[in-house]
This record gives structure tokens, C-alpha cells and sequence, in this order.
């Protein structure tokens, strides 16, 4: 990789420079800084790594989401990404590859290190959950990734990548050991030192111990399609994550420059031009769910001028992909606006330069135990999750559209009342199916949870059927079709993000070939995590 050479040149000029200091450091000291420290305190590290667990998979949505048919770009014609493909020569689609390997990479090596020998098992901790949140970000997105030679400090010019399963057993051992971490109290464990530069928890370890089960849970899950899925062991770990909204993992964002600034919020200008699909309208505004129109379209959702809630099919060329040019009735921008306007506006949901964004939440959670409760049969245990993870997200809604003043009311009681006692969401355990729990997880997920959600669409390959309701996983999901579909997928659907150009594709070609990565439909090759 790239990153990994550009540390090994950093580490070959260093070296260099302490062999000439010690044969002359009468005449020149250079390895002495007089205006920095020359070592920083392991806490310091720790906020822009944070800063990048939540906003790097926000980076990566602009294309994942548009696999999932969360939005799309619309234009003349569908995009590369509309269309399952990819963007060649371009880094696209693999800012997570770049906050792993570097941005987080041999810094969040050595903050552990640090840690360990001043025995700060709560910041150690958190090590370990970030590090096993970068290998299942990157796992789930680009299948094979690079684990054991990833920061090889030796002469190496090529790096062998390990397998998936591989890299799923590394998660595991990484967050079975952070929990052991976060349960001890002994050593140099401060809430006050943590809580310094943690900018999620304020260094609450508790609460970082609950984001580690969460995470377990969420990784375990991903087995539903191997003999070795355990349902109970995932429900049990949910169990001991959060317990309410109140445990969400949320970023701030002060305002104060650019890069401080929520990713989605109008001033960042990364989605402006961006508008809602039809699949998502779909699942919200009855369609789909006997007619019942959810609260959340209204607080989530964009609608036309003319107050219309529409979205792009991009199942069809995109000339065609909306049926009317007419201004009134073509889809606002995700801030509630015409065209790209909305600067100095109050905007929506999550679309805000404020919005607090989320890492995981109480409510994805609970939808993951009741499809683990469901697969095994407890379909009792199943509901009362499902009902949880629904009520809990029209008050996440509810709290997000006020972390910066946002125009849409609240839905009030009586909306939540009305809603939960609806068709849409069943209140009897015989009545409840797979459509039911994924398409409220997908909802609950929509436009932030880019990773997690792209998993589930293809650990139900898209489309499959769920045979208690008739109907798809995922109802009214469409991919394109095999004259639509990007040129180099062969006519088959996209399951994971080719590895970064830049450092792969460039540097590493060697590495890519013995995984069959230089093949140009490299990106349909389903994932082991995905597979019997």
C-alpha cells in the first residue's frame, strides 16, 4: 500500500538521520525539536481517529448509497455507481481503505502501544474497538484487505492480503479483548485523562464497553448465512449493549470551520445534487405497507414543491428515470430545497452542518436482535426488539431534527401512537416477518449507516424472498437490469468496493493479482462473510 510505503520511507529517513546524529551530534543535534514535543501523550491521539470511525463510512455513502438505492446523482444518464460499477484510476469509494491505513494506521499503533506501557486499559480499550471497527469496515466493503503486513516496518515493496475469514476472526479476538479491557478498573484507568479527547463518550467506559458488545453483535450477525451462525450468542450480546437512545454513539460538530462541519450539512457540499430514490419513498409512504404512511417520511424525507414525497427509479436510463421535468414536482435536495439552494437555511434530519452523527445506534441494534431472535424461532423475543428498534428511531429522528434548529416538527405522541398501532408495524408475534424487521433496519439506517445496511442487502443477495410474507427482504428493490448494469460486471450485481487505486492499484499490483484483484469484474466476486 501507499500509506504502508510512505511509512517505510518516513522510517528510512529517520533511521538515516539517527545514524548520522550519533557519528556527529557534537556539531548538529537534529533529532531535537525546540518548538514541539517530541512524543505526545497516548489521549492525543485519540479525537481525529473517533472523528473518522463516524465520518469516513459518511465519505464512502456517497457510492455505497447509491448501490443500495439509498439516493442517487440524478443526470442524463445513470451513473457508474447507480449502475453497480466503479470509477477506474480513482480513489472513489475508498476513504475508509485511506483512514485505516493512515489516517488512523501507525498513529492508533502507537497510541495502543503508549497505552499498554501506562497501563490505560480503558484507552487501550477503545484501541481495540477501533481497530476491530476498521478491519469489519474494510472487510465488509472490499472483501480481502491487508492485516499481518499492513504496518511491516521492513523493506517490503509488496503486502499479501489475508482472508476474510481471517479478518473476521482478527475482529473477534480485538473485541473480546477490548472487552476485558473496559472491565478493569485497576492501572492508570481515568474517566477524566479518556474523557480529554474522547468526543463521543467524554470517557465514559461503561459506555465504550456497551459500543464493543454492540459491535460484537453486529459482526456475529454477518454469519446468518454459515452453519456456524448463533443467533442466541448474537441476541446475548445485544443484551449487553445499549440500552436506550441514551447509549447512541454520536459526533458533534461545533461549526466553527469546514472540517468541523457535519459531512452531510449544506456547506460541505456533498449532496447537494443528490436526490431520494423511489425504493425509499416507496417503503414509507405506503406502498409497500398497506397504505400506512410513516411519520418519519415527512422529518427525513424531501418532498417536491408541490408537497409530493417522489423519488428517482434508477432502474432505467436516467434521461427517464423521473417521469416530468416540470419544476413543482421534481424532489427537493435532502436540506428542503430547490435545485441546490439552502445556504444559510434551516435544513433536515441528519442533513445539517450541526447534526450530531451516529457510529451505531440503540435502535439498529435492536433490529438486529430481533432478526437473530427471528432466525431462531423465538419470533416473541423477535417482536418486542422489532417494536423497540421502530419506536426508538421515531425518536431519534425526533432528537436529530433538533441538533441544529432543523424546521420539521416533531412527531408528536399521537403520530407514534397511531403509527406503532399500524399494519406497517405488527403487534403480534405471528404477524411479524423478515420484511418487517429489514425493511424498518433499513429505514432506521437510511443515509448514515452505509456499511452496515450495504451487509444486510447483500446477505439477502439483494432481492431474495422471505417466505413468511411472500414478499422481498427488501420490497419494491430493484437492481438494474444486464443492459444497465456497468459494462465490466458481466451482468452480475456489485459485492464489494475494489481496494484503493491509489495504494493498491499503483503500488501493490502484485498483492492484487494473487487474489484476483486485477480481474476488471473483481467487484461482483461475492464475499466469503456473504456465502454458505
Amino acid at each position: 500500500m501507499r500509506t504502508s510505503l510512505s511509512k517505510l520511507m518516513a522510517g528510512a529517513m529517520l533511521a538515516g538521520s539517527l545514524t548520522l546524529a550519533s557519528g556527529c551530534e557534537k556539531f548538529l543535534d537534529v533529532n531535537t525539536n525546540p518548538n514541539g514535543p517530541e512524543t505526545v501523550s497516548a489521549n492525543l491521539y485519540l479525537s481525529p481517529m473517533l472523528h473518522w470511525m463516524v465520518t469516513s463510512p459518511l465519505f464512502e455513502g456517497r457510492f455505497v448509497g447509491r448501490y443500495t438505492q439509498q439516493w442517487t446523482l440524478p443526470g442524463t444518464t445513470l451513473s457508474t455507481w447507480d449502475r453497480m460499477g466503479y470509477d477506474p484510476s480513482s480513489d472513489n469509494g475508498a476513504q475508509q481503505w485511506r483512514d485505516v491505513y493512515w489516517s488512523m494506521g501507525q498513529n492508533l499503533v502507537d497510541m495502543m502501544t503508549k497505552a499498554e506501557a501506562e497501563e490505560r486499559w480503558d484507552l487501550l480499550g477503545v484501541g481495540h474497538i477501533l481497530k476491530a471497527w476498521g478491519w469489519l469496515a474494510l472487510t465488509d466493503t472490499h472483501g480481502e484487505i491487508i492485516i499481518k503486513e499492513a504496518f511491516n516496518q521492513g523493506a517490503s515493496f509488496s503486502f499479501g492480503y489475508d482472508s476474510q475469514e481471517y479478518a473476521y476472526q482478527e475482529v473477534d479476538r480485538l473485541l473480546k479483548k477490548a472487552i476485558e479491557l473496559l472491565q478493569r478498573t485497576d492501572g492508570a484507568v481515568d474517566a477524566s485523562y479518556l474523557g480529554r479527547t474522547d468526543i463521543i463518550y467524554g470517557g465514559d467506559r461503561t459506555k465504550w464497553l456497551k459500543f464493543a458488545y454492540g459491535l460484537q453483535a453486529m459482526q456475529l450477525n454477518h454469519f446468518s448465512n454459515k452453519a456456524s451462525y448463533k443467533p442466541a450468542d448474537v441476541i446475548a450480546a445485544v443484551d449487553k449493549s445499549f440500552a436506550s437512545n441514551a447509549d447512541d454513539a454520536l459526533e458533534a460538530y461545533p461549526a466553527l470551520v469546514n472540517d468541523d462541519r457535519n459531512f452531510y450539512g449544506w456547506t460541505r457540499d456533498n449532496l447537494r445534487s443528490y436526490r431520494q430514490t423511489k425504493f425509499v419513498v416507496e417503503l414509507m409512504n405506503g406502498t409497500q405497507f398497506g397504505g400506512v404512511v410513516d411519520p418519519r417520511m415527512s422529518r427525513m424525507l424531501s418532498p417536491s414543491p408541490d408537497g409530493q414525497y417522489r423519488g428517482y427509479d434508477v432502474t432505467v436510463v436516467g434521461s427517464t428515470a423521473f417521469p416530468s421535468t416540470a419544476p413543482t414536482v421534481i424532489p427537493n435536495n435532502f436540506f428542503g430545497y430547490v435545485g441546490t439552494g439552502g445556504q444559510g437555511l434551516p435544513s433536515k434530519y441528519i442533513f445539517s452542518d450541526k447534526t450530531r452523527m451516529p457510529a451505531m445506534t440503540y435502535s439498529q441494534l435492536q433490529f438486529i436482535k430481533a432478526e437473530a431472535a427471528y432466525r431462531m424461532g423465538d419470533k416473541a423475543t423477535a417482536l418486542t426488539a422489532f417494536r423497540n428498534g421502530v419506536q426508538a428511531h421515531l425518536l431519534f429522528v425526533n432528537a436529530r431534527n433538533t441538533d441544529d434548529g432543523q424546521y420539521p416538527t416533531p412527531i408528536s405522541t399521537a403520530e407514534q401512537t397511531a403509527y406503532m398501532s399500524s399494519a406497517a408495524v405488527p403487534s403480534t408475534p405471528g404477524a411479524l416477518t423478515l420484511t418487517h424487521i429489514m425493511s424498518q433496519k433499513y429505514i432506521a439506517q437510511w443515509a448514515w449507516a452505509h456499511n452496515e445496511l450495504w451487509m444486510d442487502m447483500r446477505r439477502y443477495h439483494y432481492t431474495d424472498v422471505d417466505p413468511a410474507s411472500g414478499m422481498q427482504v427488501f420490497p419494491g428493490f430493484t437492481p438494474p437490469n444486464t443492459t444497465l448494469l456497468y459494462a465490466d460486471n458481466g451482468g452480475k450485481v456489485v459485492q464489494r468496493i475494489r481496494p484503493r487505486y491509489n495504494s493498491e492499484y499503483v503500488w501493490n499490483r502484485p498483492g492484487l493479482d494473487a487474489i484476483g484483484g486485477l480481474a476488471l469484474d473483481y467487484h461482483t466476486k461475492p464475499l466469503w462473510i456473504t456465502q454458505p
